[in-house]
């Protein structure tokens, strides 16, 4: 029997342990135009948040009764459909649940001859084109200019990162804990990493950022973004992705006491979602396909095994406790 797991409420502070229920259910008919999937991998992704709270977002808060919402990956099993036969390996919105029936619009297929099937939900997948579309698009790097990318060993932070190197920036990394920076500088190869857990952040950002800082791509959003806005330069642009230190109470979520500083130096400060850009798609794919088979773009991926473990991973996510993407392997 295919299990699910289903939001009982919306997020509130300090309750999103509560509103999760385990169930079971029968795979409904399926229907001209549908397909059933069996899901292999399920991404947890830091928008599920705002995907769960009551609140004006860039897409409708997941409703109590509904199966929560999330990217998966997995293999076509019966079909009534004309686009997708069995034995298909497809993604998109299938939801965290271990068998489904999805509308085959909803759905593209995917070719593991070319990758690994889960790599469509990290780096090459809608965490890729985020930190593409984030840095290339917006960001614009160039050579010799100075970018620093906050939550840099993250999923997105760390393809961001990546990509600004690639085109020839001087990159900074923030990350939490020895382990991370360590990765930053030793395998993404980064010019310089911060560790926020390890003394001042501006003091550190002073240091390694001498001259100012042209780029910033911010996940963080609260003091860390403050420390960029007091160093940024002249016509900078700061890009922001995401504010993970703002998602324990998004009701009352603080903005930048810096903000000034996009008067005084004239600074470019943009906000983006995919929504924006899936008409651009197959460009984020040709561009991360290309740089992965290159050998210059490198994806970690933190793997929970189990449909049950979706609660611990969720948690895991906001308490900074992944390394890399976090997949749960239905």
């Amino acid at each position: 029997m295919p299990t699910q797991y289903k939001m009982t409420s919306f997020y509130e502070p300090d309750e999103i342990a509560n509103i999760w229920q385990k169930t079971e259910a029968p795979l409904p008919e399926v229907n001209d135009g549908q397909v059933a999937v069996r899901l292999d991998w399920i991404s947890i992704d830091p928008g599920m948040m705002g995907w769960v709270t009551n609140k004006r977002s860039y897409m409708p808060p997941v409703q109590p009764g509904e199966v929560m919402r999330a990217f998966g990956v997995g293999e076509v099993t019966e079909s009534s459909s004309l686009a997708l036969g069995i034995g298909d390996l497809v993604t998109g919105f299938t939801g965290v649940q271990t068998e489904g029936v999805f509308s085959d619009k909803a759905l593209r297929k995917i070719d593991t001859s070319i990758a690994p099937a889960h790599e469509y939900l990290s780096g090459l997948g809608m965490t890729g084109y985020t930190a593409y579309f984030g840095m290339m698009d917006i960001g614009q790097p160039k050579a010799g200019q100075t970018v620093v990318v906050s939550a840099a060993s993250g999923a997105v932070g760390s393809i961001a990162a990546q990509l600004a190197r690639n085109a020839g920036a001087r990159v900074i990394g923030i990350a939490g804990g020895a382990e991370k920076t360590a990765y930053l500088r030793d395998t993404l190869k980064l010019a310089e990493a911060i560790d926020y857990k390890a003394g001042d952040v501006d003091e550190q950002m002073r240091e390694l950022a001498p001259d100012g800082i042209d780029i910033y791509f911010d996940n963080v959003g609260g003091e860390i973004l403050d420390a960029a806005l007091r160093l940024i330069n002249y016509q900078g642009t700061i890009v922001l992705c995401g504010g993970i230190s703002q998602y324990g109470n998004m009701y009352e979520a603080t903005g930048p006491k810096e903000y000034l500083q996009m008067v005084m130096q004239s600074i470019r400060m943009q906000g983006f979602t995919m929504r924006d850009y899936m008409h651009r798609v197959p460009e984020a794919i040709e561009h991360l396909f290309k740089a992965r088979a290159e050998g210059n773009l490198i994806f970690r991926e933190h793997v929970l095994e189990g449909i049950e473990k979706f609660p611990d991973a969720f948690h895991m996510l906001f308490a900074g406790e992944n390394h890399g993407k976090l997949l749960l392997k239905v």
